[in-house]
């Protein structure tokens, strides 16, 4: 079995719930609230600085050219269609300019730590952990709704596209080859250090999810 497998087996319940939430499946039906949209909307665009940096960490720590460049054309799209996906959707929602600076939630805050420490570690293994987890539960979660009705409004269908199809199903085979690939080459230690990421990087997109699930209760209190 893939080292990539094992790791999510590992959490495998923490996975499934983060994968299969309710406020994706609300989201991919269009039913989900305005406000629940606009919270996660603001609060993941705070995530977008520190994971630049991260993916920044990874391929600057990747062995190889083959092994950077699929990292740097994905590095291109966040930076671009990704950024600007975030803004049209602000605009379109009544997102004012003032909301996309609030305070950073607890558990986007948890989120944006755990992405430092691995950018900080120096160590590809715990960097990947993060990323994989970031990007292959996405692609999980959105590939049970990427047939989705035709009058989804764009900022529901877009951020379902921008997390399917073959180019970023490449992305996170990418990933996670670079992963299992280095695997067998850690130590006891070391590996132990990247599986503490992987699990953490699971608890904390489940963690988002809840607190977007309920953001709109959240921005009332």
């Amino acid at each position: 079995m893939r080292a990539t497998d094992l790791l999510k087996t590992s959490i495998q319940s923490n996975w499934d719930a983060a994968t299969d939430h309710p406020f994706c499946k609300e989201l991919a039906e269009g039913t989900l609230p305005l406000d629940k949209m606009r919270w996660y909307l603001v609060q993941d665009y705070k995530f977008i600085d520190e994971f630049v940096r991260l993916l920044a960490a990874a391929i600057a720590h990747a062995p190889t050219l083959a092994g950077r460049t699929p990292m740097i054309q994905f590095l291109g799209l966040v930076t671009s269609t990704e950024n600007t996906y975030f803004l049209r959707s602000f605009e379109a929602l009544g997102v004012s300019q003032i909301d996309p600076n609030v305070s950073a939630a607890p558990s986007t805050h948890a989120f944006q730590n755990l992405m430092q420490s691995a950018r900080i570690s120096g160590r590809y293994e715990q960097i990947l952990a993060v990323l994989v987890v970031a990007e292959w539960s996405y692609l999980t979660w959105a590939n049970r709704y990427k047939t989705y009705n035709a009058d989804l409004p764009f900022w529901f269908s877009e951020w379902i596209d921008l997390h399917t199809g073959e180019e970023f199903e490449s992305v996170v085979n990418h990933l996670r080859d670079q992963l299992d690939n280095c695997w067998a080459d850690l130590n006891e230690h070391q590996q132990s250090k990247a599986a503490a990421m992987f699990r953490n990087a699971v608890l904390c997109e489940r963690a988002f999810f809840d607190a977007a699930y309920k953001g709109h209760l959240a921005k009332q209190t």
